[in-house]
């Protein structure tokens, strides 16, 4: 049986979810669960916070299937880790502001100040997550095994120049992690952070 391509992957699994198939969402759930958690565990640092954003982000795609539109979204991973990023994000304002009204130590400047580090690192999760292939690798090669261009280039087969580019666009894409919208809610959703 050949392997399907990700846009096939992601359309049959978004047809099966909206048509209440359990089995799916156990398969989105074993896909994408580490990414998921791992995202809101970097930005609540707290199991338990990590644990229900886990729960919320799968409960909603369950509940959801036809809130993901690849044309506005790309991939479904891509999606996946946004609400992830998305959910997190809330859920730290909200822990942080309900913190600072029962007298905890603190500022709503310094919470704010938090939010913004947790959404800026946790976009940058999510550009990694979002680009394509080729320069997540060339990234990868670069920043955990150190490699310079040249290194890089001979990891991955290319030459010299393609590594270069695949580096150049892979930074050009993550220094936009700065400019992305902070609130943890997508657009059109009445507030709801998912």
């Amino acid at each position: 049986m050949p392997m399907e391509t990700p846009q096939r992957w992601d359309r049959r699994m978004q047809q099966r979810l909206a048509r209440g198939e359990a089995a799916a969402l156990g398969e989105l759930y074993d896909r994408f669960a580490s990414l998921v958690h791992g995202t809101a565990l970097r930005v609540l640092e707290d199991e338990r916070a990590a644990d229900l954003v886990t729960r919320e982000v799968f409960g909603y795609a369950w509940e959801n299937p036809d809130a993901y539109d690849p044309r506005e979204d790309g991939s479904l991973r891509a999606w996946i880790a946004r609400l992830a990023r998305r959910q997190s994000v809330h859920r730290l304002r909200e822990n942080g502001a309900r913190a600072l009204e029962e007298g905890g130590a603190g500022s709503a400047e310094e919470l704010e100040q938090r939010v913004r580090r947790a959404a800026v690192a946790a976009r940058a999760d999510y550009i990694v997550t979002a680009m394509p292939a080729p320069l997540r690798r060339a990234l990868e090669s670069a920043y955990f095994q150190r490699r310079d261009y040249r290194q890089t280039a001979a990891h991955l087969g290319v030459t010299e120049a393609e590594a270069r580019r695949r580096l150049r666009l892979g930074l050009q894409l993550l220094s936009t992690a700065h400019t992305g919208p902070l609130d943890g809610s997508p657009p059109g959703s009445g507030g709801s952070p998912l």
